[in-house]
């Protein structure tokens, strides 16, 4: 009984700790100054788990889900978690965008020198659209809280640019396609199918799941499907990536202007095991494949 009321009493001083504020003694390998001076930001230190974590909730938007106003306490907050591993810190976060906001604060990512890991919902019936974007780094606690400063930043500043999230990317699509194939199959090198105006082509990849190899037809594959006119084109599609692939194809879209709408997995017990990235682009169809063709020579062959 002793020794029970003992753990209880340590687990409530605990609990109590984890609220208070954090001194130089308590953390060590983080220096929790810095990351607060440079993002500008206060945060609460786990002595227990020895990570510095920053919270910055989205109170210029208001959100409703399920036609009703959520607090940001219910899960529309942003954060950034930091920790020391061997002579470096790490950094996970997931950051609160809105429709509008989440490719710019993708360049924003890129430009510090941090990760994008995933892109995703977490609610159904929300209005406007919120999504939620991972971001994650190795270096100093300088780099990269400047590096989550400057997200931040982004999308405040694109916020105040635009008050209203917009309804849609920049650009018209016409209502008639008619996109020449052979420009967009020479610069891919690859054959595709037209439908009415449109072309798509599709490139399979190759796993196993189960002991079964398995390929293109039960959906490993990178492709791409083009509407509108030469002159005038919308491209979405589907990037099938190795996780050492992941960055170089995500920054290589991005520095094409091509929109990254989601990133996630299909499967969970594929070998090896694929993220697949979806997008979104406006443009000159062959300006769009030349992107999309730079992307592909970032996969392993």
């Amino acid at each position: 009984m002793m020794n029970t009321l003992l753990r209880l009493a340590a687990a409530g001083a605990l609990s109590i700790a984890l609220n208070q504020p954090a001194t130089a003694a308590d953390n060590p390998g983080i220096d929790i100054a810095a990351i607060e001076q440079t993002t500008g930001l206060k945060g609460k230190y786990s002595k227990e788990e020895n990570v510095f974590k920053i919270s910055k909730p989205r109170t210029d938007v208001k959100v409703e889900v399920d036609q009703w106003q959520l607090p940001p306490f219910m899960g529309l907050t942003s954060w950034a978690a930091f920790t020391p591993v061997h002579n470096h810190v790490m950094m996970m976060g997931d950051t609160v965008v809105f429709e509008d906001e989440v490719n710019p604060a993708m360049d924003a990512a890129f430009e510090a020198g941090l990760e994008v890991t995933a892109l995703h919902n977490h609610f159904f019936f929300d209005k406007p659209k919120v999504y939620f974007m991972h971001i994650g780094g190795m270096g100093s606690e300088e780099q990269l809280a400047k590096g989550v400063r400057n997200v931040y930043d982004r999308i405040a500043a694109f916020r105040k640019e635009h008050p209203e999230p917009q309804q849609q990317f920049l650009g018209n699509i016409p209502s008639t396609s008619s996109i020449s194939a052979e420009p967009l199959e020479r610069i891919l090198g690859l054959k595709g199918e037209s439908k009415d105006g449109m072309w798509k082509m599709s490139v399979g990849r190759t796993s196993s799941m189960h002991g079964v190899k398995i390929g293109n037809a039960m959906g490993v594959n990178t492709w791409a499907a083009f509407a509108g006119t030469d002159d005038q084109a919308v491209v979405d599609g589907d990037f099938a990536m190795l996780k050492d692939e992941m960055q170089p194809i995500l920054k290589t879209m991005r520095a094409g202007g091509i929109n990254i709408v989601a990133i996630h997995q299909h499967m969970t017990e594929d070998d090896p095991h694929y993220f697949f990235m979806h997008y979104w682009g406006k443009g000159k169809a062959e300006d769009l494949a030349k992107v999309i063709k730079q992307a592909l020579d970032k996969q392993s062959k």
